[in-house]
């Protein structure tokens, strides 16, 4: 068989398999516009437009094996265009500066901080001295002061003097970019306020009411079941975590059940499976119904329906939209009489997160749901090839249970890791003892509590459903502190998931022997992991710290302070320890606010405050200066604070001897998130547009 021949043998075989790819080319194309160095213009968006129309011409004239090509070049070309409508439709003001004086605004979400304070989301802002043109649509502002002055309830418009400033960027080049996530949430600035926090005007709830009923039925479940059990229920029924402690929220990601939290696929498959099973045998068992009526589509509506309800109540996030999606095609499939579980269902729910909300894609959620969800398609598809009447019910029942914790969790691990430097060593044992009770006992409870709610005897459903969460909580607090239940690992380079998840899509939907080249792909991943190196030298955005990797781990030029910055270079190095503790290391020579290094045969000096700047005399004998202070010309590399407000963190690899310096800016390239320029230039026409059509 000639060449040509084969490869057409081989295209044909993917006949009836080739949907799966579609989500693939559109991530493709995601990627491609995050990627891009310079925001596009109507030029090259025009352009690639261009080329996907032109690739779905040579469609229809091409030999059937070039075909698949022009179709998934096609769609590359729909995910960049969609990624850049996207990023441009939701673009909002973002504060240019830092801003301390009074803030007005209204309650439309609340929270908890990292430092385990109330965090209020604010929208219709007002701040002094600020035209509404350069005002952000939202702020987030952290509680520090005494909230005793007012119950914070969605709606309220409250004021307070607080401190603002603009969504930071990465704390080092190629970390998480808060900036671009804020760009797309609108939010604008963050800050917070040690002031008592004041109401202006009562709520009023325009728009809002679907919100409050959330936190009102968040505020019933925890008056019903008491402590941090109250807090889980009233997370995993509303999505409201502000009640979780930081030490349980602790306990449950080393213990691998974080994703307990979160109203995501498991929570959505199992309220609303227990609502069709729960419909469909309870039809079943009036004979009169069940033989004149289509019990299983009727049962498909309602469980969508009550699916529907859990979307709107939870607040809608990002993760329980793709898992609504997600049981929708399934249910829609079944009124369709299709399978409801398979391969072209779970591509179906990536198309429609990826067209919907195409910045989802690299967010850890989107991940970490669809690569557990491909996987579990996947093997039980397999596993359906083979006989297993022989087995009783409960071992494949039992059997089950395990093959898709362990399938989930493997599934996971990699993304898991590269996305939080930690890898739970316990991870299946915890999810064993804790996911099945999920299924049976909590979430059959809680449907149950809030259907007797009416009738005053939810306590029939909450009782039972408080069992369930405390032995979960005991089962995360014992799995955590057993010894080595969480091993660190360093963060990969940037090229390493992409290759992890194309490893395990050619294996799942590649048709035939080539299939098993993924797993080459995926030992090219695991080796580049291996061999990826942290960066020698990082400044942080505030020039306030810097890391030095020395022999026992990244030496930090302080104990306190950047803490942020200090605690994610750690994790990154899959180290984390304290900040003190990498202080305490000694491998620079500080003292009085003046810290010397040697990085890759450059002497780095790093000093703060405008009176040892001064004293300096030019830059002390150092290749390279850094401070927080504005610099004017020195006879060396200077990186001042200009220099990182304008370029963000900086990190230095020692390259053939030679330390090379990279900032975020230059790694993320001017966009429309962390370029001022760009961002005026965008939305100026659009809110003159906005103004010209609503006749102000």
């Amino acid at each position: 068989m000639g060449l040509t021949q084969h490869l057409q043998a081989t295209i044909l075989a993917q006949r009836g398999h080739m949907f799966g790819w579609v989500p693939v080319a559109l991530a493709c194309g995601i990627g491609w516009y995050f990627l891009a160095k310079v925001e596009p213009g109507f030029a090259t968006y025009a352009l690639v437009s261009a080329a996907g129309v032109a690739a779905l011409v040579l469609a229809r004239v091409v030999p059937l094996i070039w075909r698949p090509l022009c179709f998934f070049l096609a769609l590359v070309a729909l995910g960049f265009v969609l990624a850049g409508a996207r990023a441009q439709r939701v673009g909002e003001p973002v504060l240019g500066w830092r801003y301390y004086g009074p803030i007005e605004g209204r309650i439309v979400a609340i929270d908890r901080s990292v430092s385990d304070v109330p965090r209020l989301t604010l929208d219709r802002v007002v701040l002094a001295r600020v035209s509404p043109a350069r005002t952000p649509d939202r702020v987030r502002v952290s509680l520090h002061g005494d909230t005793s002055y007012i119950t914070p309830e969605p709606g309220t418009v409250v004021i307070m003097t607080g401190h603002l400033s603009p969504p930071s960027g990465p704390v080092e080049p190629g970390g998480f970019d808060f900036r671009r996530m804020a760009w797309f949430s609108g939010l604008g600035a963050v800050g917070y306020t040690r002031t008592p926090v004041l109401q202006l005007a009562p709520a009023d709830g325009a728009g809002l009411w679907i919100y409050k009923q959330r936190m009102a039925m968040s505020a019933w479940v925890q008056r019903a079941i008491s402590g941090e059990a109250g807090a889980f229920a009233a997370a995993i029924m509303t999505g409201d975590r502000a009640a979780m402690g930081q030490g349980t929220l602790r306990d449950l990601r080393a213990a691998n059940l974080a994703h307990l939290l979160a109203i995501s696929g498991l929570h959505m498959g199992l309220l609303t499976g227990f609502v069709f099973a729960l419909m469909r045998y309870g039809l079943a068992l009036i004979p009169g119904v069940a033989l004149r009526w289509p019990v299983r589509k009727i049962a498909a509506v309602v469980a969508l329906m009550v699916g529907a309800g859990y979307l709107a109540l939870s607040g809608g996030n990002v993760a329980t939209e793709r898992a609504f999606i997600m049981v929708a095609v399934m249910f829609v499939a079944i009124l369709l009489n299709r399978r409801a579980l398979t391969l072209r269902a779970v591509a179906m729910a990536a198309v429609i997160v990826l067209v919907l909300r195409p910045e989802a894609l690299s967010g850890p959620g989107f991940q970490m749901s669809f690569a557990a969800t491909t996987a579990l398609v996947a093997v039980f598809g397999l596993l359906r090839r083979f006989d297993q009447s022989y087995l009783p019910k409960w071992l494949r029942a039992v059997g089950a249970v395990f093959v898709s914790s362990l399938v989930a969790g493997l599934a996971t691990a990699p993304f898991a890791a590269a996305q939080f430097n930690q890898f739970a060593q316990f991870g299946l044992i915890a999810n064993l003892l804790s996911v099945p009770l999920m299924g049976v006992l909590v979430m059959p409870a809680a449907v149950l509590a809030v259907c007797l709610a009416p009738l005053g005897l939810s306590q029939i459903g909450f009782v039972p459903m408080a069992w369930g969460l405390r032995w979960i909580l005991g089962v995360a607090d014992r799995v955590a502190n057993m010894d080595g239940a969480v091993n660190y690992v360093p963060a990969p380079d940037p090229v390493v998931l992409p290759l992890i998840a194309l490893a395990g899509l050619i294996v799942v939907l590649w048709q035939g022997r080539l299939r098993w080249s993924g797993l080459a792909v995926g030992l090219l991943a695991a080796l580049l992991w291996v061999q990826s190196e942290r960066p020698a030298l990082l400044i942080a955005e505030s020039g306030g710290l810097i890391g030095v990797m020395g022999p026992e781990g990244r030496d930090l030029n302080k104990a306190r302070g950047d803490g942020f910055s200090a605690e994610i270079w750690l994790e990154n190095d899959g180290a984390p320890v304290a900040q003190d503790a990498a202080f305490a290391r000694g491998g620079m020579e500080t003292q009085d606010r003046i810290s010397r290094a040697t990085v890759g045969g450059q002497q780095v000096l790093h000093m703060t405050g405008a009176r040892n700047l001064a004293a300096l005399d030019g830059c002390g004998g150092a290749d390279i200066l850094v401070t927080n202070q504005e610099v004017a010309s020195r006879p060396c590399t200077v990186i001042d604070i200009n220099a990182l407000r304008r370029d963000g963190a900086v990190a230095g690899r020692v390259i053939d001897g030679t330390l090379v310096l990279e900032t975020a800016r230059a790694r993320t390239g001017d966009r429309l998130w962390n370029t001022p320029e760009l961002r005026n230039a965008t939305l100026g026409p659009r809110r003159g547009l906005i103004a010209l059509l609503s006749g102000q």
